[in-house]
């Protein structure tokens, strides 16, 4: 059964940082491109950055390049997002995701959800 499961999520003030974090199991983490999305209550799941399955590409949503660093750690089956600079508008939910295609900013190719963990950034 595949889990992916995140954490690191809460309440920051405008211009802080987080660290999101995604451990994932039941599948061979290796060789999964992943992703991160996130996702306001109306609103439609929005791409937030990519990694391939080795790690050296990266590809991220205009809004966060330069503010978000996505990477991974394979012999640890874990994901992570480092947030910083964040702004009040950044507030969501966040899933990652898992795509045995590559890396995409199309939520539909991605097969395998986290449950979201929520990020609040007040002002």
């Amino acid at each position: 059964q595949v889990q992916l499961v995140e954490s690191g999520g809460g309440l920051v003030q405008a211009g802080g940082s987080l660290r999101l974090s995604c451990a994932a199991s039941g599948l061979t983490f290796s060789s999964y491109a992943m992703g991160w999305f996130r996702q306001g209550l109306g609103n439609e799941r929005e791409f937030v950055a990519a990694i391939s399955w080795s790690g050296g590409s990266t590809y991220y949503a205009a809004s966060v390049k330069g503010r978000f660093t996505i990477s991974r750690d394979n012999a640890k089956n874990t994901v992570y997002l480092q947030m910083n600079s964040l702004k009040p508008e950044d507030t969501d939910v966040y899933y990652c995701a898992s795509s045995w295609r590559g890396m995409s900013e199309l939520s539909n190719e991605y097969g395998y959800w986290g449950q979201g963990t929520q990020v609040t950034v007040s002002s």
